[in-house]
């Protein structure tokens, strides 16, 4: 696996945590250690892109958060269009 930005990772536990999600689940699905997951998760619950259940004790991506990725994703895309230099003349 090749190194991730931040963004990636923030990206891959926001869409982990789509529709709800353990730690465990978002742990192994974002390959990230327990560590590196509590840190994230802090961060995001701070910048109210994820919010935790006590009751189920887990984490959803909240509207901000998919607003994150849709970005996220739509940026991915512009990103990977190819350029054609004839039309930038």
């Amino acid at each position: 696996m090749k190194n991730r930005s931040r963004t990636e990772i923030v990206s891959n536990i926001l869409d982990a945590a789509n529709g709800g999600a353990t730690k465990t689940k978002i742990m192994y699905t974002a390959f990230l250690s327990y560590n590196q997951l509590k840190e994230y998760l802090s961060v995001l619950i701070e910048n109210n892109l994820i919010e935790y259940f006590e009751g189920t004790k887990k984490f959803k991506t909240t509207e901000k958060g998919l607003y994150f990725l849709k970005m996220f994703n739509e940026i991915g895309e512009l990103l990977q269009t190819p350029i054609d230099n004839d039309k930038l003349i």
